[in-house]
């Protein structure tokens, strides 16, 4: 069976995991793993329904994240997690949870600005002006990693891009199931 492991997509609202997450799943899928996707707007509505946004809140949604994908690691799959997770210590506790060789922290940079000019529903207006209460960047923080295992930057870079630099750390670490030098390469072509 194959080793697990977790790619921890972590950055503000509107910075592009879920779409990373996304366009990540298939490549991963292509290689061999069984992949499982933990987007954090999903796992709130179905695992962490009641929670609010304190901070109690924040760190028990990301420890409930967290034990989902330790369990999906223990059984081989290589599992995404799109989550604002905005605390330095519940990242940490989910890296230990997880098993350090197997967890993988992606930092999706983007900037306010252009973060306030994508948001079509104008919840970052809102929240500048105090009409929303507890938001990440905002009204509340958000420690951005200091030593992320993988920077990508959605305000300059592509989707694809991204994804690319995410597979090249996984390629590095060996997380993918040995194929055959033809259909790696064939693999590898389609990025």
């Amino acid at each position: 069976m194959n080793q697990g492991f977790t790619v921890w997509l972590t950055g503000l609202s509107g910075a592009g995991k879920s779409t990373i997450a996304e366009r990540l799943a298939p490549e991963l899928a292509a290689r061999g793993c069984s992949v499982e996707v933990l987007d954090g707007d999903e796992v709130r509505t179905h695992l962490s329904k009641g929670l609010g946004f304190s901070r109690e809140d924040r760190d028990t949604n990301i420890a409930r994240i967290s034990f989902v994908a330790s369990l999906l690691v223990k059984h081989g799959a290589a599992v995404i997690t799109a989550a604002i997770s905005p605390y330095t210590q519940a990242r940490a506790e989910a890296r230990q949870r997880i098993g350090n060789e197997r967890f993988v922290e992606v930092f999706v940079r983007c900037s306010l600005d252009e973060l306030v000019r994508r948001d079509v529903k104008g919840l970052y207006k809102k929240a500048i002006a105090g009409e929303v209460q507890h938001f990440t960047g905002v009204s509340d923080p958000y420690e951005a990693p200091e030593n992320p295992d993988v920077v990508v930057d959605s305000e300059v870079e592509s989707v694809e891009e991204s994804v690319g630099k995410i597979l090249t750390e996984l390629k590095r670490r060996g997380y993918f199931p040995k194929m055959n030098s033809a259909a790696l390469s064939e693999v590898e072509g389609s990025v």
